[in-house]
């Protein structure tokens, strides 16, 4: 375990776990900019993620600090845990493959690892507030919705579904390890809000992206697709391309983790959708075509066949989230787009020099 910095030491800090992570880094450096003192926990387990932990050391020195550890280590769980003033709950093994291939390490990570930071702030710090990422995948493959194919799309054949989106009163129903570990510690954050009075809410999240994503055909599609575009590089598509997903970006989700904190009083004890709803829904290959503009070239695209728990159709009804939170209308897809490929540029990410090959960051995503 690395142990904080004289940045934190003396300090209420707030905590975000997977820190240095795409949405960590990106909700930290909001923190920091906004003058609060942030304690990272992070295993760097996932390739690339140690660039984003140095730049927000950089962009605020004396405001971030770092306990390198997995939620697997009891004591620096513990340890952060006892004087943070808030936490962002956000580390986790993130793959479904990895999940398939590894379901123990993954039921360890996300489950049992939420479970014992949840335990270690009812003994040592029971009223600072935790807002835990959870996944749409708690909803399961919603194969009994009936689709219908549009414009390279599918899309609900029910009107009103297709007008809101999945709303929170969806049952519940986990599919493959990686739905059954964030589901567990989904319910587990809830409960904890129940059963002993805790500051406790979840976001249910869809599509994040932005910058600072280090995106794998595994998961971080919207970056992946463009990183591979812009490096000439050919994208490989699991299913038929015409899976519809709400995307948002990244600055709309920070925001919404915040004001879950500011208003969490309000909204103890629930869970709330998170995407771009209906107004940013898209299919990967109307995301394709849009990069293809972006980036001024073709996309060599391979199609392999669909994976375990794969939803066709996923889109974030968003309208609880926006009055509990008092969130503002989502970034517009082409906007955001726009503004990762213009990251991404800036970086040259385009050649893929800071990212790791898709195949290792799939066998050990933990941090």
């Amino acid at each position: 375990m690395t142990r904080p910095s004289p940045a934190v030491i003396g300090r209420r800090p707030v905590l975000v776990t997977g820190g240095a992570g795409f949405i960590g880094c990106n909700l930290a450096d909001r923190l920091a900019r906004d003058g609060h003192h942030v304690l990272v926990l992070d295993a760097l387990a996932r390739p690339g993620v140690e660039r984003n932990l140095d730049w927000l050391r950089r962009t605020h020195p004396g405001r971030v600090s770092a306990v390198i550890a997995d939620l697997r280590d009891g004591e620096a769980v513990a340890a952060a845990a006892r004087q943070a003033q808030a936490v962002f709950h956000l580390a986790g093994q993130v793959a479904v493959t990895t999940s398939l291939d590894d379901p123990w390490t993954d039921f360890e990570v996300n489950a049992a690892g939420t479970l014992r930071l949840l335990e270690a702030l009812r003994r040592h710090n029971p009223h600072a507030p935790l807002v835990f990422a959870s996944t749409n995948k708690v909803y399961g493959d919603l194969a009994d919705i009936r689709l219908e194919l549009a414009d390279d799309a599918y899309r609900p054949i029910d009107e009103d579904l297709r007008g809101r989106g999945i709303g929170e009163d969806r049952p519940l129903d986990f599919h493959t390890p990686y739905g059954c570990s964030k589901g567990t510690a989904d319910q587990y954050v809830l409960d904890h809000g129940r059963s002993f009075g805790m500051r406790t809410a979840v976001l249910r999240m869809s599509c994040i992206y932005g910058p600072h994503q280090m995106g794998t055909e595994d998961q971080g599609w919207v970056a992946h697709f463009l990183i591979r575009a812009l490096a000439g590089q050919p994208i490989t598509i699991f299913g038929d391309g015409r899976q519809v997903r709400d995307i948002l970006f990244v600055d709309d989700a920070v925001e919404a983790y915040l004001a879950a904190w500011r208003r969490i009083d309000a909204v103890r004890g629930k869970a709330f959708n998170l995407g771009g709803g209906p107004s940013n829904a898209i299919s990967l290959r109307q995301l394709l075509r849009h990069v293809e503009a972006l980036t001024g070239r073709p996309v060599d695209v391979e199609f392999r066949d669909w994976r375990a728990g794969d939803q066709r159709y996923y889109v974030s009804d968003i309208d609880r989230a926006r009055e509990a939170l008092g969130l503002p209308e989502p970034i517009p897809w082409r906007d955001g787009l726009a503004r990762l490929a213009g990251w991404l540029r800036r970086h040259s990410v385009g050649a893929e020099p800071i990212l790791p090959d898709s195949r290792e960051q799939r066998a050990e995503a933990i941090s």
